[in-house]
C-alpha cells in the first residue's frame, strides 16, 4: 500500500510528465521544419508512457486523477515557442529533462532487507528506466540546442577537413607561457618600482615563478584528471544504457542524426547499422551522443602538468634574466626589454591560432604588456615611498 509521500511524489511526477507532454506537442506545432517536428513528437510520445506509469499507480492506490492544468513555467515556455520558434526554447527543455531525470535517480528506494517487496523493486525498475529515457532526452536537447536547424558550419568543417585550428596544444602552450610571462614581468616591476634591492628582487622573482609554474601544474592536472574521470564514468552509463535499452538508443542516435539533417528513414537506417556492431557501437554512442572522443581519454595528467609547469617557468624566466647581471635602472630597462621581446614572440604565435596579422597582435600584446607593467612599476613606487 502507497503511503502519502509516495503519492505526493507520484502526483508530482504525472503532473510533470503530462506537462512535458503538452509541451513538447507545443514545440512540435510550432517547429516548421517537419524533421524537427517529427522528433518532438517522438519524444512526446515517450512522455506519454511516463503519464501511464504514473495514471496506474494512482489508480491503484485509489487516489482521484485530477484533470491536468500547464503550470505557470510551461506555459510561458509554450508562448516564448509559439513567438519565437521551438529553437528558442530547446536549452530550456534541456535543463527540464536533466532535473527530470535526477528527481528519478533521488526517488529510487533505498535497499531493503532480503525479502523486500517485489512491488517495491518493480518501481525501482520503471523508475531507473524513466530516469534513463529523461537523460536521454536531455542529451537530445542539448544537440538539438546547438545545431536544432540542421548540420551547422562547424560540423560541416570538421566533416570536410576545413578551418583545422591543430590548435588545442598550440594555444595551451601560448597561454601557460603569457601567463608565466606576464605575471612575473609585473610582479618583478612592482618589487623594483618599490626600489627594492638586487638580491631580494631576485628571490621575489623567483619565488613568483616556482609558486606560479607549481599552481599551473597542479591546476591542469586536475582539469586533465577530473576531465578523464568525468567522461569515463559518462561512457560507463552509456555502455549500461547499450546494454539494458538498446532500442530506446538506437532511437536516441536516430534522432541526433535527424537534428543533424538526415531524413527519419534515412537516420534509423544509419542508427541501425551503426549500433548493429557491437564492438563499434559504444564509440559511435559516445561521439555521437556525449561528444567524446574515447581515444583522447589516455592523454596523462602527469605529462600536462610537467607540461604547463615548464612552459610557464620559460615565460616566467625571462624578465628575471637580467637582474641576474645588471642592477639599478638598467636591469629596470633590460628587464622591461625582455618582457617587450618576450611579448611580441607571443603575440606573433597567438596569430597562428587567430588568423589575424603577426605584427598587429603582437604589437598589441606588447602595448598592452607594458601598459601593465608601468602601472604595477608605479603602484610599488609609490608604496616604497611611503614606506620608507
Amino acid at each position: 500500500m502507497a503511503n502519502t509521500q509516495e503519492v505526493k511524489e507520484w502526483k508530482a511526477s504525472l503532473q510533470a510528465e503530462r506537462e512535458a507532454v503538452w509541451l513538447y506537442d507545443s514545440m512540435a506545432d510550432a517547429e516548421p521544419n517537419p524533421d524537427l517536428s517529427g522528433i518532438y513528437r517522438r519524444l512526446a510520445d515517450t512522455e506519454r508512457k511516463h503519464v501511464k506509469v504514473f495514471e496506474t499507480r494512482l489508480a491503484g492506490a485509489k487516489v482521484e486523477d485530477r484533470p491536468f492544468k500547464p503550470g505557470f513555467r510551461s506555459r510561458v515556455i509554450r508562448m516564448v515557442a509559439k513567438r519565437n520558434g521551438a529553437q528558442a526554447v530547446v536549452p530550456l527543455v534541456a535543463a527540464i529533462e536533466a532535473q527530470a531525470a535526477n528527481s528519478y535517480a533521488s526517488s529510487k528506494t533505498a535497499p531493503g532487507p532480503a525479502g523486500a517487496s517485489s512491488e517495491e523493486a518493480k518501481i525501482d525498475g520503471q523508475l531507473e528506466e524513466m530516469e534513463q529515457e529523461e537523460r536521454s532526452h536531455a542529451r537530445v536537447f542539448g544537440y538539438l540546442s546547438t545545431s536544432g536547424k540542421g548540420v551547422e558550419g562547424a560540423d560541416l568543417a570538421r566533416f570536410e577537413g576545413r578551418h583545422r585550428s591543430g590548435g588545442n596544444a598550440l594555444r595551451a602552450g601560448i597561454l601557460g607561457a603569457n601567463d608565466g610571462l606576464v605575471s612575473v614581468f609585473l610582479l618583478v616591476m612592482g618589487v623594483a618600482g618599490a626600489g627594492v634591492a638586487q638580491k631580494q628582487l631576485l628571490i621575489t622573482g623567483g619565488a613568483g615563478l616556482i609558486a606560479g609554474a607549481l599552481s599551473m601544474a597542479l591546476g591542469e592536472w586536475l582539469s586533465v584528471q577530473s576531465a578523464r574521470e568525468l567522461y569515463q564514468n559518462q561512457i560507463a552509463i552509456e555502455s549500461k544504457e547499450l546494454e539494458t535499452l538498446p532500442e530506446e538508443e538506437k532511437q536516441e542516435l536516430a534522432l541526433i542524426y535527424q537534428a543533424k539533417g538526415l531524413d527519419a528513414e534515412s537516420a534509423r537506417s544509419l542508427a541501425d547499422k551503426l549500433l548493429s556492431d557491437k564492438a563499434s557501437a559504444l564509440d559511435t554512442l559516445a561521439r555521437e551522443e556525449l561528444g567524446i572522443n574515447p581515444e583522447e581519454l589516455g592523454g596523462s595528467a602527469w605529462e600536462a602538468a610537467l607540461t604547463s609547469f615548464l612552459l610557464f617557468a620559460l615565460g616566467g624566466i625571462l624578465p628575471i634574466i637580467p637582474y641576474f647581471f645588471i642592477t639599478g635602472w638598467q636591469g629596470i630597462f633590460a628587464s622591461a626589454g625582455m618582457g617587450a621581446i618576450g611579448l611580441f614572440a607571443l603575440g606573433a604565435a597567438s596569430s597562428m591560432l587567430t588568423g589575424t596579422r603577426f605584427w598587429k597582435s603582437s604589437i598589441r600584446q606588447v602595448v598592452i604588456g607594458l601598459a601593465a607593467a608601468a602601472v604595477t612599476f608605479g603602484i610599488g613606487r609609490l608604496v616604497g615611498s611611503a614606506i620608507g
